[in-house]
């Protein structure tokens, strides 16, 4: 080594005539010299610096917050409430599997959660409470309920729903007295229910009705209304002051009563075990599970969760799993809600790389000068290297772990989001133990790993070549990029294209990751050929510039002409905020439009019915049909379905929402766009098909496909017809009798009405028949259009939501991070400029020209990368070009624009003041 701190002596090198190594030096003294570069370095270049450490910041935060909110969910659990006082759960296997041979005979399996309960027959009672250690085995029903309120003395009034959030908590389920002791509860007033027409209600549940022992109320559960005398409120044992489970209200009948409005007198929706005093839960799980006929060792679902199937297709619960049979929409909001943060930290990470990458290989290309002047004075190669590793690691580790202490509030706001906006179920449990907050370290590492590996690899071709090509090459940029960064640009630009041909010829889950994959890899693909796109857009911008642009116009195209490079630099993450954001707004803004359309044409019902509570009952639905005037009511149940089927050779088990119609009534208050077939002939064993999944599928009239019910029955259908309004009505339609059997609580989310006079007529009397079998619904006399209730719809648009705000936001400040980064190495130029008579006038104008030229091409490519997928996708499915709403697309160009602007004008100001003018005219 011949180059060190001003301690040392420096035998200059004649960097044109030496061409032998120089002689080495010992590494003690090698590594004070770096650390001695690295501070001045940090210190000289600390606005440059700066703008890094934002990036590094974000990104860290970033990663850190949603790796949490991941984490989170795959040890989120169902809440325990009203099992907490049990130490074992038995209930129905809520899983379905799909097993499909691959080459060679290898058989892979998947699964999924099912939505309806699938039930325990109480034959095996006997068996469970004869196992060693259990007290009592306790079958227990939940079905739901809506209370009102009538006051003791008065013939009628006006009923009030309890689940309306003013009015008591929802959901409320119905459930025998025996299973109270699971909670357990215990009576705070009055008694037990003796006989059929008397109830307890749980604390929370009578505070909120404003009951009180005595009092006369209205229940309604899956049959017509009846009236209750509250003969006792009942509170869980061991909970303070509280009153009532949190999440669900209970009401109580008599063992025999209940059984009866539940609906299914030979099973029950699961068996508590409650254990004898010292008994351990491991002994009940062993025990119980013997006794079922299991004989495979228990199996880890999650932390504190497990299961075990028996040869009945049974499982016994304990720990935190127990929580599962109480809340149904747990598991598979949680995987909806896994699967939606899986693959966007999949895009943090990847575009978090790409903005690191770029913006500290910027900041060290801004000193290609210094560093070939280092070469030119005899640093070695390992002295640069080290002396940039350095100055990034200080500069990367602070910034990282400022991020990851950020994290921490970042994955606290984005759990209340979801909960504010119901995106995840009140009965979803995502917990946060003390281990998981040792992961944003591991965000951090990553954060500093990326920065690190992009500084070592900016400076690698200044620190390897000979002193006197450096210097050259730090003079100006090479007129064409490297031959292998073209070559990779143009092969990710090909697989772009070829994946969005893949989402064309393909559907569903496959088609949105092809176009998925399409956008981001066009992305990579232009921030490979950025230099190019600056020269194409150069081309095309470059005439109208210099001829109206003036003075400054011809300075503009001038400089961009010669830092093709860098102005691809400033692109390339406009590129990439404008494709993202696009993709994410366009593609869900496209479906709503097209699927509100479909619903909205959909619909021929003349007055519409729709309740607060759980649902309208089918006794309610033909009461209203009997009222003169209505030619035709449909209820119309919502529920879902799995499809088994084969994808790239992989098998998948596919949910899907659907609903159910009474066929008679279908011409008269809802019309699918039938293309083929006849929905007339909708009933047992048949169903009607949409019109993309029948293509997907091969399916057409007389054909037979193969579905699993929301409760797990496989059944094997015959297609009765197939329509086209998919969007809003879901890819499945059913007649009520085949899809109500497979439900746990058959009840119409609403009923459509088409009328023989006019609406006015018809109202009052329909009005008048509710109030009786059906209290606190409501008539409508403009019916909504019908939309199809997907299970991670509101999950979707809060990620989605969250996702473009924290993205786009940690775009524009890479955006204004490069561009900063660009005209902080530009402040000589514009000096020189100024020394040679340019005016502080001309020189703005050529920087607002250059502004302009870098937002406009970043813009048009951006909205061209974004185009390429949502076309790919939209067309095939909706038959229309991609949508974004007008106010949308105006925030993405003035984010831009003001980006853009800011990054450009900011930091050329003290350049361009007055008193750095005189100087330079003192000069």
């Amino acid at each position: 080594m011949t180059y060190a701190p001003h301690d040392s002596p420096v035998r200059p090198v004649d960097p044109v005539r030496s061409v032998h190594p120089v002689r080495p030096v010992h590494p003690v003294r090698s590594r004070r010299t770096a650390r001695f570069l690295a501070a001045r370095s940090l210190k000289l270049h600390r606005r440059a610096w700066a703008a890094v450490f934002a990036v590094l910041v974000l990104t860290s935060l970033v990663l850190g917050g949603f790796a949490l909110a991941t984490l989170s969910t795959v040890a989120g659990h169902a809440r325990v409430e009203r099992y907490a006082g049990a130490a074992a759960v038995v209930t129905g296997d809520q899983t379905t599997r799909y097993t499909a041979k691959m080459l060679g005979d290898e058989a892979q399996s998947t699964s999924a959660e099912l939505t309806e309960r699938v039930r325990v027959p109480r034959s095996v009672l006997p068996r469970i409470a004869a196992v060693p250690g259990v007290r009592a085995a306790v079958a227990d029903d939940a079905f739901p309920v809506a209370v009102s309120v009538r006051p003791t003395g008065t013939r009628t009034s006006t009923p009030t729903s309890t689940s309306t959030p003013t009015a008591t908590p929802a959901p409320v389920y119905g459930h025998p007295w025996q299973a109270a002791a699971l909670a357990p509860f215990t009576l705070r007033e009055g008694r037990a229910p003796a006989g059929p027409r008397q109830v307890v209600l749980d604390g929370d549940l009578a505070a909120h009705a404003g009951v009180h022992v005595g009092d006369k109320i209205t229940v309604q559960s899956l049959g017509a209304p009846a009236m209750y005398e509250v003969s006792g409120i009942a509170a869980p044992k061991g909970q303070g002051d509280r009153t009532g489970l949190g999440h669900q209200g209970a009401v109580f009948f008599t063992d025999q009563h209940a059984r009866q409005l539940a609906g299914h007198p030979g099973s029950a929706d699961a068996i508590g075990v409650l254990a004898e005093p010292g008994v351990s839960d491991e002994q009940i799980h062993a025990g119980v599970r013997a006794a079922l006929g299991g004989t495979d060792p228990a199996r880890s679902v999650t932390a504190g969760q497990r299961y075990e199937e028996d040869d009945t297709g049974l499982r016994v619960l304990t720990g935190d799993s127990r929580g599962e049979p109480e809340f149904l929409d747990a598991a598979p909001s949680r995987w909806g809600l896994l699967q939606l943060l899986v693959s966007v930290c999949t895009l943090v990470v990847m575009i978090a790389v790409l903005v690191v990458a770029g913006t500290v290989a910027q900041a060290v290309h801004q000193r290609a000068r210094e560093m070939a002047l280092l070469r030119a004075v005899g640093a070695t190669p390992k002295q640069l290297r080290a002396t940039v590793s350095r100055e990034v690691r200080t500069v990367a580790v602070v910034a990282a772990v400022i991020g990851a202490i950020g994290a921490v509030p970042v994955f606290g706001l984005l759990l209340r989001l979801l909960r504010s906006r119901d995106a995840v179920p009140a009965g979803l449990e995502l917990p946060s133990p003390w281990w998981l907050y040792a992961v944003p370290l591991l965000t951090a590492g990553l954060t500093v790993l990326v920065a690190w590996l992009a500084g070592t690899l900016a400076c690698r071709r200044t620190a390897t070549v000979r002193p006197a090509q450096a210097m050259g090459e730090a003079q100006s940029e090479p007129e064409r990029p490297g031959r292998g960064r073209t070559v990779a640009g143009l092969v990710m630009l090909f697989l772009g294209v070829a994946s969005a041909g893949t989402a064309v010829l393909q559907f569903g889950e496959v088609a949105a990751m092809a176009a998925s994959t399409a956008a981001m890899t066009l992305v990579i693909g232009c921030a490979l050929l950025g230099p190019w796109i600056a020269r194409g857009a150069l081309q095309v911008l470059g005439a109208p510039v210099r001829r109206f642009g003036g003075a400054g116009g011809y300075l503009a195209a001038a400089a961009a002409q010669a830092n093709a490079r860098r102005l691809g630099a400033a692109i390339t993450p406009i590129v990439l905020m404008v494709a993202f954001v696009t993709v994410q707004l366009s593609g869900g803004a496209t479906l709503d439009r097209q699927g509100g359309r479909q619903g909205v044409d959909a619909v021929r019902a003349d007055l519409a019915v729709t309740t607060g509570g759980p649902g309208i009952t089918q006794q309610s639905v033909d009461r209203i049909g009997r009222v003169p005037g209505v030619a035709a009511a449909s209820g119309v149940l919502h529920s879902t379905v799995v499809l088994a089927r084969k994808e790239l050779g992989d098998p998948r088990l596919e949910r899907l929402p659907v609903l159910a119609v009474d066929p008679a009534a279908l011409p008269r208050v809802l019309d699918p766009g039938v293309v083929e077939g006849d929905t007339a002939k909708l009933g047992r064993g048949t169903v009607a098909v949409g019109k993309d999944r029948a293509r997907s599928l091969g399916l057409g009239i007389g054909s037979v496909v193969t579905l699993r019910y929301g409760d797990g029955a496989n059944v094997s259908l015959r297609v009765a017809a197939v329509y086209e309004r998919s969007l809003a009505l879901g890819d499945f339609l059913f007649a009520t009798e085949e899809l109500a059997p497979h439900m746990s609580a058959p009840l119409h989310s609403r009923v459509l009405l088409g009328l023989d006079v006019p609406a006015g007529q018809v109202q009052a009397a329909v009005q008048r028949v509710l109030a009786d079998s059906a209290p606190g619904a409501r008539v409508s006399p403009a019916p909504a259009g019908e939309q199809r209730q997907s299970e991670d719809r509101g999950v979707g648009e809060v990620i989605t939501m969250v996702a473009v705000s924290v993205i786009g936001g940690f775009t524009v400040i890479a955006v204004l991070s490069t561009l900063t980064l660009i005209m902080i190495g530009r402040r000589q130029e514009i000096q020189l400029l100024r020394l040679v008579g340019a005016g502080r006038r001309q020189i703005r104008r050529m920087l607002r020209i250059e502004a302009a030229v870098v937002g406009l091409a970043g813009l048009v490519v951006g909205v061209v990368v974004a185009l390429v997928p949502l076309v790919a996708l939209s067309l095939p499915l909706t038959g229309a070009l991609p949508y974004l709403p007008p106010a949308q697309a105006g925030v993405i160009v003035g984010v831009v624009a003001v980006t853009v602007a800011a990054g450009v004008l900011l930091p050329m100001r003290p350049a361009l003041s007055k008193r750095h003018s005189a100087g330079l005219a003192r000069r």
